[in-house]
């Protein structure tokens, strides 16, 4: 059985935060310069919002039916 290590960051959460936003925007950058990044037109952004919001609400109705 593997052991759990607690505390322990390890590789890229183990980064500074300004580090971190540095390697992922050259990442962003390098993506959308090979035309593999996702572009969100204003439909697909809405439909994502609602859906995250629905979920949103439906995990406080579980709670407090819960408590």
């Amino acid at each position: 059985m593997a052991q759990e290590r607690k505390g322990r960051r390890r590789g890229f959460a183990a980064m500074d935060p300004k580090k971190q936003r540095e390697i992922a925007s050259k990442g962003g950058r390098a993506a959308h310069k090979h035309g593999n990044a996702h572009e969100w037109d204003s439909d697909e952004a809405r439909m994502a919002g609602r859906k995250g919001g629905a979920t949103n609400r439906r995990q406080d109705m579980e709670m407090m039916l819960s408590s």
